[in-house]
């Protein structure tokens, strides 16, 4: 589904990425892991399209999407989440939904006098695809209000919903667990699970180790912008070299 080859990325003199290589099949859930400082969200900032990177490349499936601007990934079925929640606040949380909607005739002024039924059809279809995926995460009942008047939890369960609706193929998801209740890390967890078993595909960088073990079915652990190994969460973190990495005496 995705292959990093190659990519680096510089910031003046400082390398935050150095020939990363990271391969996700379909329908998979995907680890990334490190200390600080170890270049994980520079990563999905170049996947995302939100950095360009030095040297190598992004594809997606056969297409190569390193220059696409981040609109253009999302419209190939690539979205992601950020660490701190970015939800419109002064929008109820159904209207954060329906902002997300791709190709919808009624952002031109135009055709919504000159198709105005066919608009009109096409927010009713939204309406009833967002009540679904809010039903789906248990924002249903919320969707009316606010959406600063939601938890950490549940304005990540908000992110992740938008996300859902560009129907994506493939989810970045920037430490989903950050400052959530134990409770609410199992919902996120569920609906990740349900989702993969629907053929999403998840890149998950994360520090709680219990949610990379639960979920993932591959694990790449980074150090100081470079790969440091991969495999199952049990081969990486039996391995020596990522202890070192986390207490600071790797390479």
């Amino acid at each position: 589904m995705l292959r990093v080859s190659g990519v680096s990325k510089s910031f003046g003199g400082i390398a935050a990425l150095n020939d990363v290589r990271l391969e996700v099949p379909r329908a998979n859930i995907t680890g990334i892991i490190g200390p600080n400082g170890s270049g994980k969200t520079t990563l999905l900032n170049v996947i995302g399209g939100l950095l360009r990177p030095n040297a190598g490349k992004v594809m997606l499936a056969d297409e190569d999407i390193t220059e696409l601007p981040v609109h253009d990934r999302a419209r190939r079925g690539l979205t992601r989440t950020f660490q701190i929640s970015r939800e419109l606040g002064a929008l109820t949380v159904l209207e954060n939904l329906l902002l997300s909607r791709l190709r919808q005739s009624g952002e031109s002024i135009w055709k919504t006098f000159a198709y105005f039924h066919a608009v009109a059809r096409e927010e009713e279809n939204a309406v009833e695809a967002a009540r679904g995926i809010l039903q789906r995460v248990g924002l249903w009942k919320l969707a009316d209000d606010p959406a600063y008047f939601l938890s950490g939890g549940q304005k990540k369960l908000l992110e992740l919903s938008r996300a859902l609706m560009i129907e994506p193929k493939i989810i970045l998801l920037d430490e989903p667990a950050a400052g959530v209740s134990p409770v609410m890390r199992a919902e996120i967890a569920e609906v990740i699970r349900s989702l993969r078993a629907e053929g999403v595909t998840f890149i998950i960088v994360e520090h709680d180790m219990e949610m990379i073990a639960g979920l993932c079915d591959q694990v790449y652990v980074f150090a100081a912008g470079s790969n440091l190994t991969s495999g199952t969460f049990q081969q990486v973190v039996s391995d020596r070299r990522v202890v070192e990495a986390y207490l600071g005496g790797v390479l």
